[in-house]
């Protein structure tokens, strides 16, 4: 068995979270969906709007016919979910949280303050069950502050890693400005990775997440479209100066796969040495070395990921299962990454499995088995 660590997992949290632990007033105003009892339509309540979805006619399934709910029996349950992660041969997560693909349609930044808190909270819980967990923090993006603060308290609970869509709230400043100074600090200070997942824009609550096409080619197109925000984020943080004033802040973009680094790169260096008298602000290195040491990046399938350390020289590459997604190797884990990694040096096969995600969290516990001197 090839044991490997997950740069990329996802927390469900339960349907009445925020009723469980939230003022009723309060909690009525978070995101919630409820489904007509025929199925054909859901209503999603958000901050006191109301929008109607019709939901798609078939279950999403991947190749093998299996929806998500076939595939992840501990989707919810955290003991379950351990089992199933040692049938895969997958030690330790990155986990994300899945009800933030909605925060961006809320408004108010202290209903945001006081949602984001009731999933952190639950989110530690989760953590606690084993030390193989590591549960990304929510952080309430519409005040700066409130951020900030969030960051400080949830470092403090045991957080290592702290959730970032890839782009903030629409009312708020790009990541490039120098209005996140105070978030960037306070992450470098305390340590937690800035953890990316790619096809979290904001959107409309009125329409399907990351649907950008319809028609001949609509799935693909939908699906290849979700992996530019990552990109973006990734350069913003590099060319804006972020990366360069605070060399302890590391960035992980999840799920987008990996080729995409060294490409990037390049553009960068040859847009600030070819533009060069228009560039601001001046940094301290190429743009390219802040991606080369502060940028990481997990892949699940991509066949050309290995690459990207082996050939391309991007050691912060690293594999992510993206438990319980559909998209994910669940139920394929060993196959994956058998193929993957057929012919692979064995230091990269090493790296990316382990070695990479061990170095952005060393507290985790070593996977079983042994490993390279």
């Amino acid at each position: 068995m090839i044991w490997a660590n997950s740069g990329d997992s996802h927390l469900l949290e339960p349907a009445d979270l925020f009723f469980e632990r939230m003022p009723r007033a309060l909690a009525e105003r978070m995101p919630r969906s409820v489904k007509d009892p025929d199925g054909a339509w859901e209503t999603l309540h958000i901050d006191g709007n109301s929008f109607r979805r019709r939901l798609p006619t078939r279950p999403l399934t991947d190749e093998s016919g299996l929806s998500q709910q076939d595939k992840a029996p501990g989707a919810f349950d955290p003991v379950q979910r351990l089992k199933d992660l040692d049938r895969e041969g997958i030690w330790a997560e990155l986990i994300y949280p899945s009800i933030s693909m909605w925060t961006s349609s809320l408004t108010d930044p202290d209903l945001l303050r006081e949602g984001v808190r009731v999933i952190n909270d639950w989110a530690m819980e989760f953590q606690a069950v084993s030390p193989r967990f590591v549960c990304t923090a929510h952080l309430p993006l519409l005040s700066i502050p409130d951020a900030v603060a969030e960051v400080r308290r949830t470092h403090e609970m045991g957080f290592r890693a702290a959730f970032f869509p890839v782009e903030p709230p629409p009312s708020q400043p790009r990541f490039n400005q120098d209005e996140w100074e105070p978030l960037w600090a306070a992450l470098e200070e305390t340590g937690l990775v800035m953890a990316v997942h790619i096809g979290t824009e904001a959107h409309d609550a009125g329409v399907i997440n990351g649907q950008y096409h319809r028609g001949p080619g609509g799935a693909v197109l939908n699906y290849f479209e979700t992996s530019f925000g990552g990109q973006r984020i990734a350069a913003q943080m590099i060319t804006s100066g972020a990366l360069d004033r605070h060399p302890g802040l590391r960035v992980m973009i999840s799920e987008g796969g990996a080729t995409w680094g060294p490409f990037l790169a390049d553009r960068m260096d040859e847009g600030y040495r070819q533009h060069s008298s228009a560039v601001r602000p001046r940094l301290s290195r190429l743009p390219s070395e802040f991606l080369f040491s502060q940028v990481y990046a997990s892949f699940q399938h991509d066949s050309s990921a290995v690459a990207a350390m082996s050939a391309m020289g991007w050691n912060n590459v690293c594999w992510g299962s993206d438990y319980p997604h559909i998209e994910g190797t669940f139920g394929h884990t060993q196959k994956t990454l058998a193929g993957l990694f057929d012919g692979a040096d064995i230091a990269v096969r090493d790296r990316i499995t382990v070695g990479t995600f061990e170095e952005l969290f060393p507290h985790v516990p070593p996977v079983p088995g042994e490993r390279l001197p």
